[in-house]
């Protein structure tokens, strides 16, 4: 089973985490099942940037980005390289290391 290993963030995951993850499902599912709360406004539906992540280890393995998800990433705060949105980042046999950005741009924080 793929582990994701969560770099820490002050709000989130202060002292950070490693997980593991099934194969097949999303990064954000995994971090939501572990009780990692990174936001996800629109439900999950790749039309927000609110669960942006920056996957510094294990890019490679993940599912290819599609056009839908760039174009929303292009908007994301702090957009790097290996940024995805995590609903549509699927884990697949390699472990990841993952960043969550330190802001997005919803003003106002869901409660989910």
């Amino acid at each position: 089973m793929p582990q994701i290993i969560v770099l820490p963030h002050a709000e989130i995951c202060p002292a950070g985490v490693a997980i593991e993850a099934e194969r097949g499902e999303s990064i954000c599912d995994a971090l939501l099942r572990n009780d990692i709360d990174i936001e996800h406004a629109c439900e999950m539906s790749c039309a927000c940037t609110t669960c942006h992540v920056v996957v510094r280890e294990g890019y490679g393995s993940l599912n290819e980005a599609d056009e839908l998800e760039d174009d929303y990433l292009d908007k994301a705060w702090g957009l790097e390289p290996e940024s995805r949105l995590s609903c549509q980042a699927i884990v697949a046999d390699d472990d990841l290391v993952v960043e969550i950005p330190k802001y997005t741009i919803n003003h106002a924080k869901e409660n989910h």
